[in-house]
């Protein structure tokens, strides 16, 4: 993708019809994806969370390309030395030539652990910004601040009335 593409693809996330949270939740979770070892498949990964989550698909796949083949290496390397640390193990070389999993598996509990932990903690900045970037942007224009004061007004009024559901006998 060169920069003009990544420009329109922002444009759309952020002019989607739907509230700021349920697209920064979608990019979230995809931010979260994006730092698994599981190369190849962050794309069927992303669909699949947002299909089986119910989230919106563009945010979720553009979040699952937020780790890019230039920070691959130094997330790897984080997650690596993270999960050792977490493990109460000594540090270790980590030394890979590819990103196959064959090559990966010998580091995979550190790796999943520590890619579990930098992943959520990246998912948790990933919501809050993406959320303010929504509702920011939508206040240059006014028929998508409406909207988004219509879809936060509804949402609270949808989880208002869940809850008097529940408490009806």
């Amino acid at each position: 993708m060169n920069k003009e593409q990544i420009k329109q693809r922002m444009k759309a996330i952020l002019a989607l019809d739907s509230h700021p949270g349920h697209i920064a939740t979608g990019f979230a979770v995809g931010v979260f994806i994006s730092f698994t070892p599981f190369f190849g498949l962050h794309t069927p990964l992303a669909i699949a969370a947002a299909f089986l989550f119910r989230l919106n698909k563009l945010t979720t796949i553009t979040g699952a390309w937020v780790n890019t083949p230039l920070t691959v290496g130094p997330a790897l390397i984080a997650s690596f030395k993270l999960g050792r640390f977490l493990r109460g193990l000594p540090p270790k070389p980590f030394v890979f030539a590819h990103l196959e999993w064959q090559e990966l598996k010998v580091y995979s509990k550190s790796l999943l652990l520590g890619s579990s932990v930098i992943g959520i903690v990246a998912a948790i900045i990933a919501y809050f910004l993406c959320y303010w970037l929504v509702v920011r942007f939508r206040r240059k224009d006014p028929g998508l601040a409406e909207l988004t004061r219509e879809s936060i007004i509804v949402g609270e009024d949808l989880e208002q009335e869940q809850k008097q559901e529940k408490e009806i006998p």
